[in-house]
């Protein structure tokens, strides 16, 4: 299969283009590799990549319209969309990076899988698109109606944008609302790896809200099966879908929406502890409160995903961390 897979230098674009590459699929990986964070690590990514024969690497960004010569010369048989702007936070210091990203790039992807008749597209959606919403845990039906950060609301518009094209075009699409992905490789950015990079250096940990914060951290290796399973299982239509009384999550048309995360929201102070016991080391912790666009609290309801692909997280925090940090003190040194 020809897999064409946007953000492949990235944290889970990486690692999801590895895993189709060590099963024999051809991946055509696209990446601006943009300085949001650390070059250094994008490009090491990408070097274990290019070990790979089947591994075709395009220096491009999906807003350049030059990414409609890659799909017509290579005849991509599936999209998967995992190339964005990146980060709550910085959503509030630089929006128009995830209004050209995030919305631009992506029209650019829904017209291409247009033009040259992609089979399925699987696209990156967030846990943030729960916003406001504090009715846990959150299932695909639960209300996205109020975001609280721009990046929340252009992952929301990929997901109205992506249901246009499967509606109008047919294009068989599902988008996946990740929660909290961690493991090695992981962006500096997150939360995993500055507090592993606190911790040593004895420098003090923020923990916002004064510590009531929950996150239902998930895996890498979970998180990569999924997107796999749901890239090779298209969504079909939906002939008893009831127009006079819409469900959100689904749809009469070729596409789906489906929380990916592990269902067991952790505390903040417990992910910390976690990862203090595995270095032997205690972290000092400064408390202040929450964020701009931030939330207290993530928890995924997976069971839809577990129906459709059997979706069944096998990587518990302890088993993670470790994994995690083991990375860390070998690729930092």
């Amino acid at each position: 299969m020809k897999i064409l897979i946007t953000g492949c230098a990235g944290f889970i674009g990486m690692h999801t283009a590895k895993k189709l590459l060590e099963r024999g699929d051809e991946v055509f990986g696209i990446d601006n590799i943009n300085d949001y964070y650390d070059v250094s690590l994008k490009k090491d990514r990408l070097k274990i990549l290019s070990n790979f024969k089947n591994f075709k690497f395009n220096h491009l960004d999906f807003c350049n319209d030059e990414i409609f010569s890659i799909f017509q010369n290579s005849k991509i048989d599936n999209v998967i969309n995992l190339g964005a702007q990146a980060g709550v936070r910085f959503s509030s210091s630089n929006p128009k990076a995830y209004i050209d990203s995030n919305i631009y790039g992506f029209l650019n992807i829904l017209e291409a899988c247009r033009k040259f008749n992609v089979k399925h597209l699987v696209f990156a959606s967030s846990s943030s698109v729960y916003g406001a919403n504090k009715s846990y845990p959150f299932h695909e039906d639960s209300s996205t109606d109020h975001p609280v950060s721009l990046y929340a609301a252009s992952k929301k518009t990929n997901e109205l944008m992506s249901h246009v094209y499967s509606y109008n075009y047919g294009i068989p699409t599902t988008g996946l609302r990740f929660f909290t992905v961690y493991g090695p490789w992981g962006r500096p950015d997150m939360a995993g790896m500055i507090f592993i990079k606190s911790i040593l250096n004895e420098e003090p940990i923020k923990i916002f809200n004064n510590g009531n914060m929950f996150r239902d951290f998930t895996f890498i290796d979970d998180v990569v099966n999924g997107i796999i399973k749901v890239n090779d299982k298209i969504p079909l239509e939906n002939y008893e879908f009831n127009h006079e009384d819409p469900i959100p999550s689904l749809s009469s048309c070729k596409f789906k929406i489906f929380n990916i995360g592990n269902s067991k929201p952790i505390k903040l102070n417990d992910f910390i502890c976690t990862i203090e016991k595995k270095l032997n080391r205690k972290a000092i912790k400064k408390y202040e409160t929450i964020q701009l666009g931030d939330v207290e609290k993530t928890f995924s309801d997976s069971n839809k995903l577990k129906e459709w692909i059997n979706f069944v997280p096998s990587t518990n925090l302890d088993k993670g961390i470790s994994k995690l940090v083991d990375w860390y003190l070998d690729y930092y040194k």
